[in-house]
Order: C-alpha cells, then sequence, then structure tokens
C-alpha cells in the first residue's frame, strides 16, 4: 500500500487578496514560495472578499492579478464578510477562515515574503502560536485607569480562561511583555474551522460588549491582536518556541512596506523580492503597483537602503518612517 502519512508540508498557507495594495502584495508572496520553495506539498489559498452590504466599493482583485496568481499555483477561495467588513478589513484573516479546507494551515499575512525552507520549521500545529514581532502597541495605559493586570485579566476572565497560566514570569508585574500578546503576521493551527469560529467569537464580543477595563482603550486596529493571544491560550498554545525562529527569520519576512523592506531586511530578502518583481510575466502587472515600481523597478529602493546601517539600526520604527518620509521615499 502507498505510504499516506502526511509531510510536514502537507499544510495550507492563506493569506488574503483584494483589490488595490493587497493584490500586488499577493502576487510577491506567492512568487516567493515558487522561488524558495519549488516543491511545497501544500496549498498555497489566497482569501478573497466578496462585494456585499459590509463593504463600500467591490474588494476583488483585477483580473490581471488572479491570473498571476492562478499562474504561480495559487487557489483563490471566495469569502462572505459578515462581521466587519470595509469598516475593519484586519477581520479579513478571521472571517476568511471559515473558507479554508480543512487542513492544517498557516496564516502569512498578504505584506510577506518566504525566503528560506519551510521543511526546517517545527510546526506542531496541535499547540498553535503566532508572531512575537511586536511592540507594546496595545493596551495604552492611562493615568488613572486600569493597568496591563487588570486589563488582560478581564479578557481571560471573560471567556473562562486561566489567566496565570499565560504569564511570563520572568518579565515583571504591569510590563507589556509579561502579558500574551502577538502581531497578527502570522499564525497557525491544525483546523481553520475551530480556530477561526472562536476567534470571530472572541472578537466579536470583545467589540459588541467590552468588558467594564476595557472603555478607554482604543480597539480598531488592534481587535484581532486582543483576541488572538486568547484564542491561542484557549487552544493550549501559547509563545513560540526556538524551532520556529524561521518565522520573522530566515524563512519569512513580514516586512510591512517595500520602503521599511529595504530600510532594515537583510540582502537575502532583497534579493527574493527582485528575483520575483523582475521575472518578466510578473513585472507586466506589479509595474501598476507605485511602490514596486520606484523602489525596484526605478531603483530607488536602494537609495533608501543606502540611508541606513543594519547593523545599527534606530530602535524606534518610527525614526526609519521619518527618515524616509523626509527623502522623499515613503510609498505605500
Amino acid at each position: 500500500m502507498p505510504d499516506t502519512t502526511p509531510t510536514q508540508q502537507d499544510f495550507t498557507i492563506m493569506a488574503i487578496g483584494q483589490a488595490g495594495r493587497l493584490q500586488y502584495e499577493a502576487i510577491l508572496l506567492a512568487g516567493s514560495l515558487r522561488l524558495t520553495n519549488p516543491d511545497f506539498a501544500g496549498k498555497l489559498v489566497i482569501c478573497e472578499p466578496q462585494p456585499g452590504s459590509l463593504w463600500k466599493t467591490d474588494p476583488r482583485m483585477s483580473a490581471d492579478a488572479r491570473a498571476a496568481l492562478e499562474g504561480l499555483g495559487a487557489e483563490i477561495v471566495p469569502f462572505e464578510s459578515q462581521a466587519f467588513g470595509q469598516d475593519y478589513p484586519f477581520g479579513n484573516k478571521i472571517e476568511a477562515l471559515a473558507a479554508l479546507p480543512e487542513a492544517p494551515f498557516l496564516f502569512l499575512d498578504t505584506d510577506t515574503l518566504i525566503t528560506g525552507d519551510l521543511t526546517t520549521l517545527d510546526l506542531d500545529f496541535t499547540r498553535p502560536s503566532a508572531s512575537m514581532r511586536r511592540e507594546g502597541t496595545w493596551p495604552r495605559i492611562e493615568l488613572y485607569g486600569p493597568g496591563y493586570e487588570a486589563i488582560w485579566k478581564s479578557l481571560y476572565n471573560r471567556f473562562g480562561l486561566d489567566f496565570a497560566a499565560s504569564l511570563d514570569l520572568s518579565k515583571p508585574d504591569e510590563y507589556w511583555q509579561r502579558y500574551l500578546y502577538f502581531n497578527a503576521g502570522w499564525f497557525f493551527h491544525e483546523s481553520p474551522r475551530r480556530f477561526g469560529a472562536r476567534f470571530l467569537s472572541y472578537a466579536r464580543s470583545i467589540r459588541d460588549d467590552r468588558p467594564v477595563e476595557l472603555v478607554l482603550q482604543e480597539l480598531n486596529p488592534w481587535l484581532d491582536q486582543v483576541a488572538l493571544p486568547l484564542v491561542i491560550h484557549s487552544f493550549d498554545g501559547g509563545r513560540p518556541g526556538p524551532g520556529l525562529a524561521g518565522l520573522d527569520g530566515e524563512v519569512t519576512c513580514h516586512y510591512r512596506t517595500l520602503p521599511l523592506l529595504y530600510a532594515r531586511e537583510s540582502d537575502r530578502v532583497v534579493e527574493v523580492l527582485e528575483a520575483v518583481a523582475k521575472d518578466q510575466p510578473l513585472r507586466r502587472v506589479l509595474r501598476d503597483y507605485a511602490p514596486v515600481k520606484a523602489m525596484v523597478y526605478q531603483n530607488q529602493g536602494r537609495r533608501a537602503r543606502g540611508l541606513f546601517d543594519r547593523a545599527d539600526l534606530p530602535h524606534r520604527e518610527q525614526v526609519i518612517r521619518n527618515t524616509l518620509k523626509r527623502e522623499g521615499l515613503w510609498l505605500r
């Protein structure tokens, strides 16, 4: 009998594609997967929101973008927006999970490049995790308001979760890194249906009936990152171990914007970006996207790169952004 045991690569890579910036980023993501992992045994699924009452404009990708993605081996899967839509597009990653095939998945933000070998990742899909490439963006502590512990504990209590088990006790009380908090740029689990249903339930509960400890807190755009650690903890997951260091490392790069990519990412990331963008069939579509046109085809990315020492970057991203803006190199 043939061996039907799943391999480590038999999983779905999921990203969001829609009209505008994301359709071009999806092409770069798909091209980077084909370039660096040509024997990938899983699926690349680009989830596309469909027109409806929650979208003021048609969110679907152009015919040229769809053709480029399908030519790269991506499967385009439609999904309906029933909770978020245009007012909170970050909710796409939550609602799209219901449309995935029921198989282990790795979600990647569309502004991600795959730069290394996916088989080097130690992905235990039964114990979900997410990106730690984050800053202390939420919550924002007000002078006379509740602190980190009170805010996070109120959320764990809301969903009947063990708050104490989520803490990093190596960090002091009321320091933001003590509390489970992720960037939602990547996350994974064995079941998109179960993970997505819980993610949607938690996010809607927080949005529509926030605990009193959250009344001073802004939830847009942070809602997905507020709910995500609760969902991961509820499935017995947690902070990523060393076997996942390749995510946000040698295997993937969540670059956010092309000017930031050129300013701070490795030579390997630039090499992959330019190899994909200069592929002739893809170039015919990507040249319509201003950041690729300027940064790659007109070599402005190299000028941006020359402004920074990657071995001694500013500690705050805002300093990098301000420098790029001053030089007329901030494009998104």
